[in-house]
């Protein structure tokens, strides 16, 4: 019989155990017998067995200044480089860490002097003075123990208080603290929000526009007027300039983006307002600030972040208008530094970014930002990596710290060690090798070892993502996400506009099927002209297909564009509605969709289809598949409706697993049920795209996948090394297994069989 953990509730409130530090460090004794006992309550309070306080010395040593568990020897003699072990990662990232088998860990260290290998479980944390890694707190078990959330802060709380007494000059000189340099210089990692994906190195560039407004009254009203429509002239010839240089020559969304931009510069309302603050006595440098000011007033009150994120733009071009009114330079010569250059901003309009040259930007981190950004969509035909909502990332750098930018896994790297630095040049020298071998993929097929052919499709949402994919070599467009289009609009777009759009899709996906989805609004994707009340939980609210079937001439108007482009293009597509609950919803939608064709392209090929997102649906499966053409699995939501979890909450996140027994039986007996009645059916979420997930997938009998662009090329190598008999023998038996997750068992069968995953 195992061993129990220790539970949670065991451990007191965190102000009581904080309570009872600070009266020992006001207590009498030397330091050391203070933090001898600090080592003491915090190891009864957290029911530890060990816990240990390493200080940091000069040359980035840790030594082990407390102990209550281990050796009392070890004490003074344990010592350790920052990076080096556990303890030594810790400072090293500034992060805490919580093992439940810390031996296994690959950066644990061994010291026999401390008798710690009788303790499996490790929880540290950084004690952080100023930003800087002063020292480690660690706490350890005999169990293999699962330390919890509380815990964790806990122990950071103790480590806050802690800092005093350790930075307080009666352990160690406190000149040991500092670093060479003499300022506060830790090492962060910070996560955030993936705006691109790829990995930057470089030096910060720190983007603080700022203008000094010395003169706020005018003199003279109509020399400010020519001021400003010189500015103005200015301004647009600039921006002129910038439409013409090498990087927007290409079409794609991020000309549409700057073309919007520059359309924006030329707004007369804009103008008129900065005038009318000019007549009322202000400077022209002092009105487009009034005028700024306002906007920003008036936006953070709209608590729609598509609108609230547009205010971007104008901040972009309120400060153009500020350099030239006022002399400023552009932005710094970026060629001078020596490892490229990582722009770090609070936010920035799309022009912003292209002040600076692309040639040398290896990374963009930014206090602010969403996926639909226009400095987003911008970065993304540039293929600079951006990251999003890294908050106060501002006050933690300064100009020149060495940076990494992790836009795959969202995270940054502020003044890293040179071994984690090195290890994303590795990383970076990787990533090229591997999309060399990628690039070699593209034009083999996406077959299996035993010669089933599975096909992979791309999701997209701009034209940009359209042109990515038919260069990867994907078959065709699996998801073509609407809403995104509807979201960068102020007004509704019109029927010539939309036309004009999906006609554009086609002809870039040059013959390839493409399937677009209506409008999936509502959520966290609001459009700024379509009312709606404020919902509780709007995942589960009014949006998708609800929008449509209550605004019939939004969903009518939309596929009426669709079904014009694609009889312009004499091309058939395919079109799905999404979230649909109940069979009724879908035979609704397709009824209004039936009368468009009729309508606009009588004999025009067009398949309707549904995305299988709601648990419910699964109990009419067998009719729904009578009524559709084809079915889409939308995984992201599918899975977070099943196992009643919000995605977006770091709790929960994790907690159930994709490839739980349940899930993957559940995805199994839709796509028997598919293939029954001859239904073609795809996974378009997030599982699709991932080399394991996909795996199983394929095991359970799917032959369909759409994934992200970048996911093309991993998934391919997965399948071409994959024998699918093999994999489908080993994955049935597993089904009815009542394992939290069958993650583990389908990686080793990738590793005993060579699946590349």
């Amino acid at each position: 019989m195992s061993e129990k953990t220790p539970r949670a509730k065991m451990t007191p409130a965190p102000r009581r155990l904080l309570a009872r530090v600070r009266d020992l460090m006001a207590g009498t004794g030397t330091a050391e017998q203070r933090l001898d006992q600090i080592a003491k309550i915090v190891a009864n309070d957290l029911v530890a067995e060990v816990c240990s306080i390493y200080v940091r010395r000069a040359g980035d040593i840790l030594e082990l200044f407390a102990t209550r568990g281990l050796k009392p020897s070890s004490v003074h003699n344990t010592r350790l480089r920052v990076g080096e072990g556990i303890i030594g990662e810790i400072a090293a990232l500034a992060r805490p860490f919580a093992l439940a088998d810390a031996q296994e860990h690959p950066s644990f260290a061994y010291r026999p002097e401390t008798g710690e290998e009788a303790f499996h479980s490790m929880m540290g944390v950084p004690i952080l003075r100023s930003g800087r890694v002063i020292g480690v707190m660690a706490v350890q078990n005999r169990t293999r123990r699962n330390y919890n959330e509380e815990e964790v802060e806990s122990l950071q709380t103790v480590a806050m208080v802690l800092a005093e007494l350790v930075s307080g000059g009666e352990l160690i000189d406190p000149q040991e603290l500092l670093p060479a340099d003499g300022l506060a210089s830790a090492p962060l990692r910070l996560e955030g929000l993936r705006l691109n994906g790829g990995i930057g190195i470089g030096q910060a560039v720190v983007h603080r526009p700022h203008f000094r407004i010395e003169r706020l009254v005018a003199e003279d009203p109509d020399v400010e007027h020519e001021r400003l429509q010189t500015a103005f002239v200015e301004m647009h010839g600039a921006i002129d300039d910038m439409m013409t240089s090498e990087h927007m020559k290409a079409s794609g969304e991020h000309r549409d983006i700057m073309e919007t931009y520059s359309m924006i510069a030329r707004d007369q309302g804009w103008l008129k307002r900065m005038e009318e603050a000019i007549k009322a006595g202000l400077t022209a440098e002092a009105a487009v600030q009034r005028v700024l000011d306002d906007l920003r007033a008036r936006m953070a009150q709209v608590s729609d972040p598509y609108l609230r994120e547009r205010v971007h733009d104008f901040e972009d071009l309120a400060h153009r208008l500020l350099q030239h009114l006022l002399g400023e330079p552009s932005g710094p010569d970026l060629s001078l530094l020596e490892d490229g250059a990582i722009l770090i901003a609070k936010s920035l309009g799309p022009a912003q970014l292209l002040d600076y040259d692309a040639n040398y930007l290896t990374g963009v981190i930014l206090e602010e930002g969403s996926p639909t950004a226009h400095v987003a969509i911008i970065a993304r035909a540039l293929d600079i990596p951006v990251i999003g909502r890294i908050k106060g990332v501002m006050d933690r750098v300064s100009e020149g710290d060495p940076v990494v930018v992790d836009g795959d896994r969202a995270q940054v790297f502020l003044r890293p060690g040179e071994d984690i630095k090195r290890s994303f040049l590795d990383n970076v020298r990787l990533h090229k090798e591997r999309r060399e071998y990628y690039n070699e993929l593209i034009p083999l097929p996406s077959d299996t070892k035993d010669d089933q052919h599975v096909t992979l499709l791309a999701n997209a949402g701009l034209l940009v993502d359209v042109e990515q994919m038919r260069d990867l070599g994907a078959e065709g467009i699996g998801l073509f996400r609407t809403e995104i289009q509807f979201m960068m609009r102020t007004e509704l777009p019109g029927i010539e506009d939309q036309t004009e759009l999906y006609r554009r899709i086609l002809e870039t996906a040059d013959g390839r099927h493409v399937t677009f989805r209506t409008l999936d609004v509502g959520s966290d994707k609001t459009l700024p002209y379509l009312e709606s009340d404020d919902e509780e939980n709007p995942s589960m609210g009014w949006r998708a297909i609800r929008v449509g079937l209550d605004r019939p001439m939004l969903l009518r108007r939309q596929m009426r564009a669709m079904v014009r482009a694609a009889k312009q293009c004499k091309t058939d597509v395919s079109i799905m509605f999404p979230m649909v609950t109940e069979v009724e919803e879908f035979v609704t939608a397709r009824k209004l969709l039936d009368r468009e064709i009729e309508s606009e392209a009588p004999g025009q090929k067009i398949f309707a289809g549904a995305m299988l997102e709601v648990p419910g649906l699964l109990f009419q499966l067998e009719q729904v598949l009578k009524e559709v053409d084809f079915l889409s699995v939308g995984s992201n939501d599918l899975m977070q409706f099943l196992f009643a979890t919000d995605r977006g909450n770091p709790r929960l996140s994790d907690r159930y697993d994709t490839l739980s027994p349940a899930a993957l039986r559940m995805l199994k007996s839709v796509v028997d049920n598919c293939n029954a009645a001859k239904v073609p059916v795809t996974v378009c979420g997030e599982m699709a795209g991932r080399p394991l997930e996909a795996m199983a997938l394929v095991g359970l009998g799917y032959r369909r996948l759409s994934m992200a662009n970048p996911s093309i090329g991993p998934v391919k190598e997965m399948t071409r090394s994959l024998n699918v008999a093999n994999l489908h023998g080993f994955v049935e038996p597993l089904l009815a297994s009542a394992e939290h997750s069958l993650r583990g068992k389908l990686r080793s069968f990738a590793l005993d069989h060579g699946v590349a995953v």
